[in-house]
């Protein structure tokens, strides 16, 4: 079996779960324009009813600005960072259902705002692997290690992605918030990324910058949670990893060939 080493560490490895958003990619180059726009969209239709938001703008989906406005991160454990597409249509469509807008209409109009704000991301296609990402798949691809997405976005729309990055190829598996019942930190689609992988949840290792990634790990009872994150002081929030990252190059593949030549 091949080993995966981080840093002095190495954990048995037959096959890994990435997350994408944060992890495979620069999350606020592709999602800020996304939030930017449909917190700009519901900001309009709100003074349109003669309303404002329930709580202050950051607040709504968890963004954060400087002092010129401009949007220059995100709350790690926020719904921007964790939550799927669809529960984030309905956190906004709050806002318009508690300035007297039936829910109906509410949640029909942010669908609208939502598809006009994913439309803008498409014309963009501002997604990128991160730095050392694809070193490292290579080398998991090349000790035969298979290795799968399991996302809280959209299977399509991660499908979309990760070809945008021209990285599609190295997964065998795909798994998107509308596949499983239950998404994250429920280990369902841990679970079924393994059995597409055809291994057992405690032969994978998982990879995720947030900690539902870690719960959803831990409760699907996979070998060894990775933490992912660049500002290695702002880890705090991943309680429930083995360990921590902040880049690609601590992790190493000791293949069995290498490892017994």
């Amino acid at each position: 079996m091949s080993m995966l080493q981080i840093r002095e560490k190495q954990v048995p490895c037959r096959g890994i779960l990435f997350d994408k958003d944060g992890t495979l990619l620069d999350f606020l180059q592709l999602w800020g324009p996304w939030a930017e726009s449909l917190l700009n969209q519901l900001e309009s239709q709100l003074l349109e009813l003669g309303a404002s938001f329930t709580v202050e703008r950051e607040q709504v989906l968890g963004t954060i600005r400087d002092r010129e406005g401009r949007l220059i991160g995100y709350d790690l454990q926020g719904p921007l960072a964790i939550a799927t597409v669809d529960e984030s249509n309905g956190l906004l469509a709050g806002q318009l259902y508690a300035a007297g807008m039936p829910w109906n209409e509410a949640i029909t109009m942010i669908r609208r705002f939502s598809s006009i704000a994913m439309d803008e991301v498409r014309q963009r296609k501002m997604a990128e692997p991160l730095p050392g990402l694809n070193a490292f798949l290579q080398s998991c691809q090349e000790a035969s290690i298979p290795m799968a997405v399991v996302t809280s976005d959209s299977t399509a729309a991660a499908e979309e992605h990760l070809e945008w990055m021209g990285i599609r190829s190295y997964f065998t598996s795909i798994v998107g918030s509308d596949r499983v019942t239950r998404g994250k930190p429920d280990g369902e689609a841990a679970v079924l990324a393994c059995r597409e992988l055809h291994i057992l949840p405690e032969q994978a290792v998982v990879i995720g910058d947030s900690n539902g990634d870690m719960q959803m790990g831990r409760n699907a009872g996979v070998s060894c949670k990775i933490g992912f994150c660049p500002a290695i002081e702002e880890s705090h929030y991943l309680h429930d990893a083995d360990t921590i990252i902040q880049h690609y190059h601590e992790l190493k593949i000791i293949s069995e060939h290498s490892s017994q030549g």
